[in-house]
């Protein structure tokens, strides 16, 4: 297994569609904090009216767009897939990334819920590598897939020869 060169290809599977919910919700969740500072700061400053006026509109319409058109954009790009012999995902909207990580390079492999993947269902699968590039995160996969997914990675690393390092 370790000696066979990895497949370089797209990887085969989407993240679930409840990840368009949860990346909507982020960013209206962001931009709402954002816009409601702006706009206390507006109504008690009133010397910084003139400009914060403009600054909270584009704040306002640039919110708008990036909510409407984001989620689904990260939804038509994400992907990941787990195989025998490595972790592949693909991610991003406006840097899209593509990485593949050996399964004999893996250090630890983790889920992680927030809140709003909790209410939704959704987990993120980290898988971890001596890489400079951080981990591997996949968000917006089902809880009980990633757990699955997981445990799964944890055998195949388990029984693959290599340093991981």
């Amino acid at each position: 297994m370790a000696d066979q060169p990895i497949d370089l290809r797209p990887p085969e599977h989407r993240v679930e569609r409840r990840a368009i919910g949860l990346w909507t919700l982020q960013s209206l969740i962001g931009f709402a904090v954002l816009a409601g500072l702006l706009l206390a700061a507006y109504l008690i400053f009133d010397g910084a009216r003139s400009w914060l006026g403009p600054i909270l509109v584009v704040v306002a319409v640039w919110g708008a767009v990036v909510t409407l058109v984001m989620p689904l954009w990260r939804y038509a790009v994400h992907r990941w897939e787990v195989t025998e012999d490595a972790v592949y995902a693909a991610t991003g909207w406006i840097v899209r990334e593509w990485r593949v990580a050996p399964i004999s390079r893996i250090q630890t492999v983790d889920t992680t819920r927030g809140p709003l993947e909790q209410a939704l269902k959704l987990a993120t699968l980290e898988v971890t590598t001596a890489s400079s590039r951080g981990p591997i995160k996949v968000p917006g996969i089902d809880a009980t897939v990633a757990a699955e997914v997981a445990a799964k990675l944890a055998k195949i690393t388990q029984r693959t020869p290599g340093d991981a390092t």
